[in-house]
């Protein structure tokens, strides 16, 4: 798809938004034992399908993971756009506790 098809020479001043969210940018995802994956997606790339993909390339399920981004959880529904990430930031992965009574004899 061409610039001229995106409606890239409208000039108003929604499009540059557009045009950002489209843009890439680079994130690393670490884990609480220090091993780093990098990723490069869009703006606009929910972050849930990075979630995704990085429980697939450490073999664990989604759900047992919680991602933090300036230590506040990252939802479903985030993207980079919405959580004003810049190129090169950090996500944290913690393993998700269950639980946290203590057993007493």
């Amino acid at each position: 798809m061409s610039e001229e098809d995106r409606g890239g020479n409208t000039g108003e001043g929604g499009e540059v938004k557009s045009e950002e969210s489209q843009s890439t940018i680079n994130i690393k995802v670490v884990s609480s034992t220090g091993e780093e994956v990098f990723f490069k997606i869009k703006r606009s790339t929910k972050l849930s399908k990075l979630q995704g993909a990085y429980a697939t390339k450490v073999g664990k399920d989604v759900s047992s993971i919680r991602f933090l981004y300036d230590g506040a959880r990252i939802n479903d529904d985030d993207t980079p756009h919405s959580l004003d990430m810049e190129d090169n930031d950090t996500i944290d992965v913690m393993v998700e506790q269950v639980g946290g009574a203590s057993h007493r004899p």
